[in-house]
């Protein structure tokens, strides 16, 4: 199983029987499957989520909007119940070009990609519990 290092970006090999082992980073010694939502620029985004071989959330967000401010907690939440799926957080004023990439016309938006490829997208603020139940329709097809 191929993991991102969200830290220094690097590629790391874990074989999927370890994954629930507190894996870290070979290079930062970063936890790589730390159950919470991680940071993301520009830059480390495309990788992460084309290499990254588990599903991975993203919300982009931005630090003036209040729906993304109310929804981040529902975030984090969602993150700690589904430590399979990568959560990661995208700041739309600080990654334009992500923004761009992915069409994001609204925040928060979210964006659940599987194998690099998007495969659902949400725009608006939602409870956990409605997060889970959504991410476990698109996870389960």
């Amino acid at each position: 199983m191929h993991l991102v290092c969200p830290s220094c970006g690097t590629t790391n090999r874990i074989p999927a029987e370890r994954l629930h082992d507190a894996p870290v980073c070979g290079r930062c010694k970063t936890m790589l499957m730390a159950a919470e939502p991680v940071a993301l620029s520009d830059a480390a985004l495309s990788k992460f989520i084309s290499v990254t071989e588990l599903p991975v959330l993203v919300d982009f967000w931005a630090t003036w909007c209040k729906p993304c401010q109310a929804m981040a907690p529902n975030f984090a939440a969602t993150a700690r119940q589904m430590p399979e799926v990568r959560f990661v957080k995208v700041d739309t004023d600080s990654a334009p070009a992500a923004s761009a990439l992915y069409n994001i016309r609204s925040i928060p938006t979210l964006i659940l990609f599987n194998g690099g490829k998007e495969v659902a997208r949400l725009a608006g603020a939602v409870s956990a519990s409605q997060l889970i139940a959504w991410l476990q329709q698109h996870l389960s097809r």
